[in-house]
């Protein structure tokens, strides 16, 4: 969507139009950001939800120079660190945890399996560098927008991406180092 019609959509909107609101979330559904903080679904389209009540009721103070989009996945990205920040870890116990083995498939990674590899190395990196990371190459935001959202200095997103990047690969080493010697 063209800055004008977003521009466009908000005035219908301001005018009380709350049809032309539906256009906006369509287009602009952040469920993928607040995931990415979240990491829980059910958690994420709450944060999402929450987010478009919010920009709703703050559309009057959405300053034009800026896009759209920019100020709703900021309110999303503000909104999902304020939701984690209010609930606590829950913990799991490895003795509950079950490992299948499926004898055969030792050399062979599916889909599936390598988004699972990929979430769980994700998940070890901090929450600052796993966002980062998520919004440049999963989200594919430029880096100008990804300052807007998260509100840091585009330097600091620069080192983000690149230690997220190389922790990933430390981890990936160490994951071929103790597959070699078993």
């Amino acid at each position: 969507m063209t800055n004008e019609a977003e521009f466009q959509c908000i005035n219908r909107v301001l005018a009380g139009d709350q049809k032309a609101y539906a256009i906006l979330v369509d287009t602009y559904y952040a469920f993928s950001i607040a995931s990415k903080v979240l990491q829980s679904r059910s958690e994420s389209e709450e944060v999402a939800q929450d987010a478009f009540v919010k920009a709703y009721h703050h559309l009057s103070k959405f300053n034009r120079e800026a896009k759209f989009s920019t100020w709703h996945y900021r309110i999303v990205f503000n909104t999902a660190i304020s939701a984690k920040r209010k609930n606590k870890p829950i913990f799991q116990s490895i003795k509950n945890t079950i490992v299948e083995y499926k004898p055969g498939n030792e050399g062979t990674l599916g889909s599936t399996d390598k988004k699972k590899y990929v979430n769980q190395a994700m998940a070890k990196l901090n929450e600052a560098d796993r966002t980062a990371l998520s919004l440049f190459y999963l989200e594919e935001f430029s880096l100008d927008e990804i300052v807007a959202i998260t509100d840091s200095a585009a330097k600091t997103i620069k080192v983000r991406i690149h230690r997220a990047r190389q922790r990933l690969a430390d981890v990936e080493k160490c994951k071929r180092t103790s597959s070699a010697q078993q």
